[in-house]
């Protein structure tokens, strides 16, 4: 968190940036910047009140609010009819936490210990309900693409209530019924390091930021693409995600370095499931109600991306080791990937 606090400077420039009205690419890239450990203070404070009020509703927590800080800029992008952007960053989303955040960390945890090993029944677990969500955004996606004037809204509004559905059995599976088997490597006997109104005070000035440079980026995403060249898919694949996301990376990769890589391939892999089970259906539903229809209609290449970033790290993680090739081999899929998008 300490080394992520020098981009906390970017917060007076983006707002100087603003209040002058000068240069949207670089207003963009100051207010990218600055969500990056505003992020990071979201969720750290939202840890730190799991704490106070116990496991249960503690895990709810963390799995509700792990990816706040991306919603809140897919909504804005979604408000501002952005809606390829959004779509988008759902898919680098999870290509981005499969493949970069766990390529990553194991590939620096795997410099420091040879072989790192991980609960393999809960590797299981994880990736069984991350396959189960993709499911869930891939076959409308097919079926849109293969049929002529297909009912896309109905469609997507009722696999969405569905995926939602799903994710609250999730959360009934890991936070009660099977809590001890699902997240094994979980201790609730921390101690709190702030006070409860610390935690608190930090989450809404934080989350008021946060809502405040989503607003100063994706007002940017227009003036970038014009002027930098790059496509509203690669923002909305690699940037925005990578922006949004970056403080949970870390810890991801901190956890690694200290040879606890069961936390963090639940991370990576966690965050996915959420952003398809959850963050995505919940975007349908704001988009139905905000006028701005949003359906599952990834294009083919997004499709191809989610399922092979998905079938790598199932194999990856099936005999419950890991090693820094495994890493390096996910980094390159990633930056394979990223490059695809680059030249669109």
């Amino acid at each position: 968190m300490k080394f992520l606090n020098l981009l906390l400077l970017a917060i007076p420039i983006s707002l100087a940036l603003k209040l002058l009205n000068y240069s949207p690419v670089l207003l963009f890239v100051a207010a990218g910047l600055s969500i990056i450990p505003l992020a990071g203070y979201m969720g750290k404070a939202t840890e730190e009140i799991a704490i106070y009020v116990g496991p249960r509703i503690g895990g709810l927590l963390n799995a509700t609010f792990g990816n706040a800080a991306e919603l809140i800029i897919t909504v804005f992008a979604l408000k501002a009819g952005l809606v390829e952007v959004v779509k988008a960053s759902i898919t680098g989303s999870i290509i981005g936490n499969l493949l970069l955040v766990l390529g990553l960390s194991m590939l620096l945890g795997g410099f420091k210990y040879k072989t790192q090993k991980f609960n393999r029944a809960a590797a299981g677990m994880h990736t069984s309900m991350l396959l189960m969500a993709v499911t869930g955004l891939i076959i409308p996606a097919v079926f849109l693409n293969t049929h002529t004037n297909p009912a896309a809204e109905p469609l997507s509004l009722g696999v969405a209530a569905v995926l939602m559905l799903v994710y609250l059995l999730s959360l009934i599976f890991s936070l009660h019924t099977h809590k001890d088997v699902f997240r094994p490597s979980q201790e609730h006997s921390e101690t709190p390091n702030w006070s409860k109104l610390r935690a608190l005070l930090t989450l809404l000035i934080a989350t008021v930021f946060v809502v405040l440079e989503s607003e100063f980026l994706v007002g940017g995403i227009e003036p970038v693409v014009k002027t930098l060249g790059i496509s509203e898919l690669f923002i909305g694949v690699i940037v925005i995600p990578i922006i949004g996301n970056a403080a949970e990376h870390s810890t991801s990769v901190i956890m690694a370095l200290k040879n606890k890589m069961e936390i963090s391939l639940e991370i990576a892999i966690g965050s996915s499931t959420q952003i398809a089970l959850f963050v995505a259906p919940l975007l349908v539903f704001l988009g139905y109600f905000m006028g701005r229809p949003l359906d599952f209609l990834f294009t083919s290449y997004e499709l191809i991306v989610i399922i092979m970033a998905t079938v790598i790290t199932a194999i990856i993680s099936m005999d419950g080791r890991s090693n820094w090739l495994e890493g390096a081999q996910l980094l390159s899929a990633y930056a394979i990937m990223a490059l695809a998008f680059l030249f669109v």
